[in-house]
């Protein structure tokens, strides 16, 4: 029932939005540049990569030893409105069709973070990532990680059909309120480092 509601409601969304969607992008390719999309390789289902594509919110500014200049620096105000009001995030709906993503589950994080999980943490990964999901409901980037990954892990234990209608309709109530768009003194969210009570797992 899951996979057929998020086939059925990406498809529909996908419908619906596809004005607004190049409308964006053409917004996102007037302000930012080019590419207009981010696409980047993050863990889904069981750790398996696939390719998550989202519409870009920061600049590709360098400093002088050609590293990327911190998020801080890159993410303009156009770029903050869109990660505010999550409109950044609807091209995921193509991830959601072709099986990488759900509508609802754990965030897809960093490839590089998998190592640094713990067993439990790890867990988040026996469902799909979603596009939202219950710590997005429940703090998002204000958050710790650990507790992010504590409540990603319940939803892994307590996931159902009517548990994702209910997470959907708060994830719209958040986006109208723009709460926990980032942590405190951050412009999204630290980086994860590994649990500061556990070992992560080998």
């Amino acid at each position: 029932m899951k996979r057929i509601f998020d086939v059925c409601g990406s498809a529909v969304a996908l419908t619906l939005l596809s004005l607004p969607l190049l409308l964006l992008a053409w917004a996102v390719r007037l302000k930012l540049g080019s590419p207009v999309f981010f696409r980047q390789v993050r863990p889904g289902l069981h750790g398996k990569p696939f390719e998550m594509v989202k519409f870009r919110t920061m600049t590709s500014e360098r400093g002088p030893d050609g590293q990327l200049l911190p998020d801080a620096v890159r993410l303009t105000p156009f770029g903050r409105f869109l990660r505010a009001t999550s409109l950044d995030e609807l091209p995921e709906l193509w991830n959601v069709l072709k099986g990488d993503m759900s509508l609802v589950g754990p965030r897809p994080l960093l490839m590089e973070y998998l190592p640094l999980y713990t067993p439990e943490q790890a867990r988040r990964h026996e469902v799909r990532p979603g596009i939202t999901g219950w710590a997005q409901v429940n703090g998002r980037n204000a958050i710790s990680w650990e507790d992010k990954f504590q409540l990603d892990v319940w939803y892994v234990d307590h996931r159902s059909l009517w548990l994702d209608i209910k997470i959907l309709w708060l994830t719209v109530k958040k986006v109208l309120v723009r709460d926990g768009i980032s942590a405190a003194g951050e412009a999204t969210m630290p980086r994860f480092t590994g649990s500061n009570t556990q070992e992560p797992q080998p």
